[in-house]
């Protein structure tokens, strides 16, 4: 299994082989925000439920109108009004008009609405008995309307499975009634860090020493993709302490990173630790990309375990494109912005390249300038609004070339 590299692609279809399917959970609307769905949720009524005005003026049949100018209105008389949140008290007939406000409902028999703009005050009749109003533009049918089930009808899917709730689908959904939802549980995600040379964030590193930036970023990762970080700390080049850190993250968590020590070397260990897991297969070591070749993938007792790359930039980037996914399965499907290249990019065929990229608008377009630089380098990481894919079979991007951009 050692460095038998696989796709990115073909990892994540035998990691999603492996796995079965996710718990779920009732959570109220009010605390459904950011929450993955975990069915297709459907429209219990008819939204609105009447036809309604979008603007203040006049319910009119739109035929009443047809021809009306300023030189020659078409004349209506005033046979009602409608109140908000009141159904009108009456049947609208030919050649008469309804005073209604935004929002209101629609009497029987009209089909339009004619703005109070588009209006003038024709005053009462010669009895003064009859108000009339002139109407100075014609409408069409549905002008100016809301139909019923027109935001969604009873029984349409309204929001597909997997995605992760934004505001605008709770507005959606307290539209529809649906008070309660179906969503995936939140995934608990244990954090290990690994290496002798590994100190805490506050400490003053001392000569070949460095501060903790895995487990602290990929942490916010993970509270960023919708589940719940569990950090295990930084345990030391020691195989039977990594092992017993392991086994108590495996045991009390969804799923299980752990930083560094995944390549090719005596003191990596994290592979010899998954390895001696019970119920442990190694899915695949080696992936084919830059940054990020020496990734672990395994599962343990029917538990994903990924052994990242101990630099930074490694390690956030391999989670963004293979673990955030399974926190956030709408992104297996993420369409990409694309972007024209302000440098061209050199890459080597069978191997996706992954190259942060800082955006902007040129010329109406949108711009990419990649940042450069070694992936232990977490400010080029800080500096980017994006990455940029080269596919396999590319050989790298010329300048000026429009590309592939995943917002991170």
């Amino acid at each position: 299994m050692l460095f038998k590299t696989l796709t990115v692609s073909e990892a994540r279809k035998r990691i999603a082989n492996t796995l079965g399917a996710p718990a779920a959970e009732f959570a109220p609307l009010n605390e459904a925000l950011g929450r993955v769905v975990a069915e297709d949720l459907k429209s219990p009524e008819d939204v609105p439920s009447f036809d309604r005005s979008t603007m203040d003026g006049f319910a009119v049949s739109a035929a009443d109108t047809f021809g009306a100018s300023e030189s020659l209105p078409a004349y209506l008389r005033v046979a009602g009004e409608v109140l908000m949140g009141r159904v009108p008290g009456g049947v609208l007939d030919t050649g008469e008009a309804w005073a209604i406000p935004t929002g209101g409902m629609l009497p029987e028999g009209a089909d339009a609405v004619v703005m109070v703009e588009h209006t003038e005050n024709a005053g009462p009749d010669t009895r003064g008995a009859e108000k009339w109003v002139a109407v100075l533009r014609p409408v069409a049918p549905g002008e100016n309307v809301v139909r019923r089930g027109e935001d969604a009808r009873a029984g349409d899917k309204i929001i597909k499975a997997g995605r992760r709730l934004r505001p605008q689908d709770i507005g959606l959904l307290a539209a529809c009634g649906v008070n309660s939802i179906k969503v995936r549980k939140r995934l608990t995600v244990g954090i290990i860090g690994t290496g002798d040379e590994i100190v805490d964030v506050g400490v003053v590193p001392q000569p070949g020493q460095v501060r903790d930036v895995n487990t602290v970023a990929l942490a916010a990762m993970v509270e960023a993709s919708g589940g719940k970080p569990l950090l295990f700390g930084v345990v030391p080049d020691e195989l039977e302490l990594l092992q017993r850190v392991l086994r108590e993250a495996v045991a009390t968590t969804d799923l299980v990173l752990l930083s560094g020590g995944s390549s090719v070397g005596t003191r990596d260990l994290t592979l010899r630790a998954i390895e001696a897991l019970e119920q442990a297969t190694v899915l695949f070591h080696g992936l084919a990309v830059r940054p990020g070749k020496p990734t672990v993938g395994a599962v343990a007792g029917g538990k994903l375990v990924f052994g990242l790359p101990g630099h930074p930039v490694s390690a956030l980037v391999i989670f963004e494109i293979l673990v955030r996914p399974f926190l956030e399965p709408e992104l297996f499907e993420r369409v990409p912005l694309r972007a024209r290249l302000r440098r061209s990019l050199h890459s080597a065929a069978g191997r996706e390249d992954f190259v942060r990229v800082r955006l902007h608008v040129e010329n109406g377009e949108l711009a990419a300038d990649p940042i450069l630089g070694k992936s232990g380098l977490i400010a080029t990481l800080s500096r980017a609004d994006g990455l940029v894919r080269l596919p396999l079979d590319a050989e790298g991007a010329a300048a000026g070339e429009m590309v592939d951009i995943f917002l991170i």
